[in-house]
């Protein structure tokens, strides 16, 4: 049996259950602005188990379970035996003797599912391949936090690699939660067709409104935030770097494109990290091999007053801390 605190995919959260959370982070982030955050975790134990190298992730799940009164581990891909010498189910019902939750940061969305099976704790997925919902906990924080109406009115649009688990996850949280939500990509990189599937089935129970096009002007047209995330993800081959910048590069982040929206207020979201210029060294392959400065996004979108980055980034924390409580204060 699964515990029902875990999180393993957006779809394991009703739209109230999803607000609730956000509200609840809302509720913390002011509470450690203002140094009277109650620890509720005091002597829980999680232990975060890492296939995927990150630093949102890990740091989040760290300074939340920190400055909830928690101890974590980290686990790292030479940490355990796991899926090597050990088992998944074996490895879940040993982290599960020993810890009261496990965050998963990895790439197959079964691993996930099986240690949340056999564990008989929270297990909450920090990324899979599919899936991604703690970062869209914090896009929609962020959202909330830059929008002035209900979320129902909240439009965004999401530009580039649609096939990948940041795009899947924001058409299944927009339809969820009754916003307006597009994905523009190229025919080859859109959603999975179950997933779009999936998403105009929420929608007709929430209201939502749903595009997924491989038009960009028109997928931005009117929106209050556009979203984009890399072009290659971690585990991808260097190779898939050609393909994907003859594919892409008219679904760039530009000034010219977030003046097509038409909002003078449109903001800027990406999950990070973002290749914006040649400070990185994938950066600096990109332009030397393709002429590009920047990827996905430009420095000038990225560094201008629209883009609210590092405020979704700070949000990881708040939300990551809504959830192990919700999942363990009980």
């Amino acid at each position: 049996m699964r515990h029902p605190g875990s999180l393993l995919k957006e779809l394991d959260l009703t739209k109230d259950r999803f607000l609730d959370l956000v509200s609840q982070a809302r509720g913390l982030k002011r509470a450690k602005a203002s140094g009277t955050e109650q620890p509720l975790l005091t002597g829980k134990n999680i232990a975060l188990v890492f296939e995927k190298s990150s630093t949102r992730t890990r740091c989040a799940f760290e300074v939340a379970a920190h400055d909830q009164g928690a101890h974590v581990t980290y686990l790292d891909p030479t940490g355990s035996h796991m899926g090597r010498e050990e088992s998944i189910p074996d490895t879940a019902k040993v982290l599960g003797r020993m810890f009261d939750g496990i965050e998963f940061r990895g790439f197959a969305q079964e691993t996930v599912e099986e240690l949340a099976d056999h564990a008989g704790v929270p297990v909450w997925n920090g990324l899979t391949d599919s899936w991604h919902p703690t970062q869209m906990l914090a896009d929609v924080l962020t959202m909330i936090e830059n929008h002035p109406g209900p979320v129902e009115e909240i439009s965004f649009a999401f530009v580039g690699d649609g096939h990948n688990n940041v795009a899947r996850s924001l058409l299944i949280t927009g339809a969820l939660l009754g916003m307006d939500v597009r994905i523009a990509a190229p025919t080859s990189l859109q959603p999975p067709a179950d997933v779009i599937d999936k998403a105009h089935e929420l929608a007709i129970a929430t209201g939502a409104r749903v595009l997924v096009t491989d038009n960009p002007d028109e997928a931005v047209r009117g929106v209050d935030f556009v979203y984009t995330d890399v072009w290659v993800s971690m585990g991808d081959s260097p190779e898939v770097w050609e393909s994907r910048v003859e594919l892409l590069t008219p679904y760039r982040v530009t000034a010219e494109l977030m003046k097509a929206t038409g909002n003078p207020n449109t903001k800027f979201l990406h999950c990070l990290p973002s290749i914006h210029d040649r400070t990185t060294t994938v950066g600096r392959r990109v332009h030397d091999q393709y002429g590009l400065d920047g990827a996905e996004v430009s420095d000038e979108v990225f560094s201008s007053p629209a883009s609210v980055v590092f405020d979704q980034a700070e949000n990881r924390l708040h939300t990551i801390k809504a959830v192990m409580i919700s999942g363990l204060a009980s």
